[in-house]
């Protein structure tokens, strides 16, 4: 009877540890136990996810053929933007699936021209390039903007074709 209540006490001891080891190992992978930060409210994200469901509509509506489908539309724009921001890698994965939806690349080139032509886009904000994103798709015969079209005139020559000291 001794060897029986041994054994009993031994493999009691031994769910402890193994317990108490594992508890430790999930405490030690936790990371920092203060509470979370702050997130953002649960109608700010169904508000941004309305945005882009109405612009997809609105795309829908304005364009005509493959371009207006929603899936060329959500798909096109982010190969835009990440064109925009040097990100070729990805662009070119999602240009895969693009062109797999059977849709039209020449509006590709047609926004990316678009875009090129409206001037240089806040780094910092991303809503001014993910909107001209979309107005550039919408239109994508849009005129430069005032600015980038002054800039890319040549200068006035001078008479003689001197430059003037």
């Amino acid at each position: 009877m001794p060897l029986v209540s041994l054994l009993r006490v031994l493999r009691a001891a031994f769910c402890v540890a193994a317990l108490s080891f594992s508890a430790t190992a999930a405490f030690a992978q936790s990371g920092n136990l203060q509470p979370p930060e702050q997130q953002k409210p649960a109608g700010d994200n169904g508000k941004e996810g309305q945005k882009s469901i109405d612009e997809i509509a609105e795309a829908a509506r304005l364009l005509t053929g493959p371009a207006g489908n929603p899936e060329c539309v959500w798909l096109g724009r982010r190969v835009v933007s990440l064109m925009w921001r040097d990100d070729l890698d990805t662009a070119f994965r999602h240009l895969d699936l693009y062109d797999r939806f059977g849709c039209p690349n020449s509006h590709i080139q047609a926004t990316f021209r678009c875009l090129l032509r409206q001037g240089p886009i806040d780094p910092k904000a991303q809503d001014s390039l993910n909107g001209r994103v979309h107005v550039c798709w919408l239109n994508p015969g849009l005129a430069p903007a005032p600015a980038a079209a002054a800039a890319a005139q040549p200068p006035a020559a001078t008479s003689g074709g001197t430059i003037p000291r």
